[in-house]
């Protein structure tokens, strides 16, 4: 009897495991055909942005569905700063890891794009200044 009671946690974490698996597995392929055609784009745990015709646009993932929060048009892009994700303006340090935000400024316009990754973010700082060059 104390054998099968040993059992019982992994029936629950068993099916538990399989819906968590099954829910990022949708987030992924919804996020898979909202991305089509887009020159940059990004999945991460603050959500999925994309670059299709030099408007940059974020979503996030709810309720079975990516709904988009923000666009920026890349040709306005002046500046593009990286901030601490939760403490207000403080700029982050090169060594900084983990949760960011890009400051995008341009065009009298500011607004802030969150990351997970800091490393990631650093790369679309220059990939977006590059593409806004180009643009102009």
């Amino acid at each position: 009897m104390s054998h099968g009671l040993l059992w019982l946690p992994l029936l629950v974490v068993f099916p538990l495991l399989t819906a968590l698996g099954w829910l990022e597995r949708r987030r992924q392929r919804l996020f898979r055909d909202w991305a089509a055609g887009a020159e940059l784009a990004k999945l991460d745990g603050c959500g999925g942005a994309r670059l299709v015709d030099g408007v940059l646009s974020w979503s996030l993932f709810e309720a079975g569905q990516l709904k988009t929060v923000d666009s920026f048009s890349i040709k306005s892009l002046e500046l593009v700063e990286l901030l601490s994700l939760g403490s207000g303006e403080a700029p982050l340090t090169e060594e900084s890891q983990g949760a960011c935000r890009l400051r995008l400024v341009g065009g009298g316009v500011q607004k802030d794009l969150p990351f997970s990754d800091a490393e990631r973010a650093r790369r679309w700082i220059d990939e977006l200044m590059a593409r806004s060059r180009c643009d102009l």
